[in-house]
């Protein structure tokens, strides 16, 4: 039994000395976990750090792929522009200048939108966009569609005349007296199609609206009740055609003379509340949609490349404080060169508007830097 215990005890030394570098070694080799809330974190940073490097890799791709937009020459008034001094006579007898030259502002572009009416051959909404991309502001101004414009020969209202949206550039640029240096024109069915796809617009409808036009291609059906309603592409390019109620509607006396200002200042809240729509976050998914609805109903002299310089500037624009929209003012009852129902623009207010939210130079414009025509007559006399 001792020799037993003696013999035994050498043995257990020997298992323990054997045993003790393998757990030394095992030991060495073991991790301690982690816990299932550190992974996750760890998870989550990693994934933040890729989308950081996608995101830094798509505005270095945007920045190379982006081109600096050109911009236009200021527009010729009867053989002395605008940007050429005009001198006269002092009270002494020398020569002085009136104004100084017109000089762009760096970075600041003049753009018209234009719609297409049913029939996609009238230029029937027009609005001159001014962005501002370093001060981050956008004015925009309708012209209505009748306003007189200085024609050799033909229809004197702007909408009419040959040449489509690139001659309606060449008229409001010449009335104005601002260069335009693009143009987007967009058909009535690319309008439809966007609001839809946004899921539909919000817009405060002035008064009741009662009008039907069965008449092929044109196929009106008018009905809203005066206020706020979700429209689809459909009704929203209803509401913003309409003109009057029909003669046999309980409203036609108070609703015929509702004016094209009004009508184009329905346009520029659509025209608003659509902006927030395309450039909010919520819509940035949709937008492999935006690309195919702009090039199936989106004409323009932009390039692809210009295209992408503005949208990166437009990442920084607001539109619920940077845009301000107006309508040009005049009368709507005028006759000039024996047409009748033409619009005159008012001229203090026409300048006054231009000035303030699509001049692009850097210094107010006058009435002798603009092409103004006075109406012959009005219908009414107040």
């Amino acid at each position: 039994m001792n020799v037993s215990r003696r013999g035994s005890a050498p043995s257990r030394l020997r298992e323990d000395r054997d045993e003790a570098p393998r757990r030394r070694r095992a030991g060495a080799r073991a991790k301690p976990r982690r816990s299932r809330a550190v992974s996750l974190g760890l998870g989550l940073y990693k994934g933040l750090v890729i989308l950081s490097a996608l995101i830094v890799a798509a505005y270095i791709g945007l920045q190379l792929m982006s081109k600096t937009p050109e911009q236009a020459a200021p527009p010729q008034q009867g053989g002395q522009g605008p940007d050429q001094e005009t001198v006269l006579p002092a009270g002494d007898g020398s020569q002085e200048p009136e104004e100084a030259p017109l000089v762009r502002r760096d970075y600041v572009y003049n753009i018209l939108l234009a719609g297409t009416d049913a029939e996609g051959y009238r230029t029937d909404v027009m609005m001159v966009l001014c962005y501002d991309t370093v001060e981050q502001t956008v004015g925009v101004v309708s012209v209505p569609r009748d306003t007189i414009t200085r024609r050799d020969s033909g229809n004197v209202k702007l909408v009419y005349g040959s040449g489509g949206v690139e001659q309606r550039v060449e008229d409001i640029s010449h009335m104005l007296g601002i260069p335009i240096d693009y143009y987007i024109q967009v058909n009535l069915q690319g309008f439809i199609t966007l609001v839809d796809y946004l899921g539909g617009v919000e817009l405060d409808i002035p008064l009741d609206m009662n009008y039907d036009d069965p008449t092929p291609g044109q196929d009106l059906h008018i009905h809203f009740t005066k206020g706020t309603h979700l429209l689809s592409g459909q009704e929203a390019m209803e509401a913003v055609r309409y003109r009057h109620d029909n003669a046999d509607s309980p409203n036609y006396e108070a609703n015929q003379w509702y004016s094209d200002v009004q009508r184009t200042q329905l346009q520029q809240q659509l025209l608003t509340n659509l902006a927030k729509k395309v450039l909010s976050w919520d819509s940035l998914p949709k937008l492999t949609g935006f690309v195919e609805i702009f090039n199936e109903n989106v004409e323009t002299d932009l390039s692809l490349n210009e295209m992408l310089w503005f949208a990166q500037k437009a990442l920084g624009l607001d539109p619920s404080t940077g845009v301000e929209t107006q309508t040009l003012e005049g009368r709507g009852d005028a006759y000039y060169q024996g047409q009748a129902w033409c619009f005159e623009l008012d001229p203090d207010k026409t300048v006054e508007t231009v000035n303030r939210l699509i001049n692009p130079y850097d210094r107010d414009l006058t009435l002798e830097d603009m092409d103004l025509l006075p109406a012959d007559s009005y219908y009414f006399s107040y």
